[in-house]
């Protein structure tokens, strides 16, 4: 009977299931993530998570106890100078477990487990949110409220208002030309539309002429053809 025993030996030896932790540790500070069970997920969660708490202490002594546990030098390096920089304002719960699934052989349940702070997709957990709290009173016949009312501002006088108004046009002042100038500048137009006047003139006549001479032309022409046609009928008898 286990009762009380919440350890998981995962059908192991204890000296295998050691190794196996350590060399998955040693994996999830390399790589910030890696692929496994959720049974396994879970028992490294609890092995890896003491070792980066104390790496936010970089003594001796604890360079050796983590080195104790996972038997790489590497790993431990990585540890103590990039993984402890970024979890320096963590207070625990360094590693997450996402589900993937079951496994095609066995049906096993499947997760990633990874170093919270080194994953960039998840931007609403690296952002410190803030939480906001409202009060509300419970009474039915409550009357109060926990923000204050608003006050309307006092208004500012008249005089004031004038003062503080802004200038957007500025007064310019125009002043009108000397009459003779205007003379002056008026003269030669109308001299131009004069001449203008002049010389359309001629032109409407010498076509009022050419019309009456082309009409006494065919006039002409018109009694001429009659007298032929009066010659032409005389002769005939």
């Amino acid at each position: 009977m286990r009762h009380g025993k919440k350890n998981n030996h995962l059908g192991r030896t204890t000296s295998h299931r050691k190794a196996m932790l350590a060399n998955m540790a040693s994996s999830l500070i390399k790589h910030k993530r890696i692929i496994t069970t959720v049974a396994k997920a879970k028992t490294l969660r609890i092995y890896i998570e003491p070792l980066i708490t104390k790496s936010k202490d970089a003594t001796t002594h604890n360079y050796r106890t983590v080195f104790a546990y996972l038997k790489d030098k590497e790993a431990v390096n990585e540890l103590f100078t990039v993984v402890s920089g970024k979890v320096a304002n963590r207070p625990g719960g360094y590693t997450r477990i996402l589900k993937t699934g079951n496994r095609a052989g066995d049906n096993a349940d499947m997760a990633m487990i990874e170093l919270v702070d080194f994953n960039e997709f998840f931007d609403g957990f690296a952002k410190d949110k803030k939480k906001t709290t409202t009060r509300r009173s419970r009474r039915s016949g409550a009357t109060t409220s926990a923000t204050t009312p608003k006050t309307a501002a006092p208004k500012a006088s008249v005089s004031e208002e004038i003062q503080d108004a802004v200038v957007v046009d500025e007064v310019v002042e125009i002043t009108a030309p000397p009459v003779e100038e205007v003379v002056e500048t008026v003269a030669p137009i109308a001299e131009v539309a004069e001449e203008a006047i002049t010389v359309e003139t001629p032109e409407v006549e010498s076509s009022t002429e050419e019309t009456s001479t082309e009409e006494t032309s065919t006039e002409e022409t018109s009694t001429d053809e009659t007298s032929t046609d009066d010659n032409s009928a005389e002769e005939t008898k």
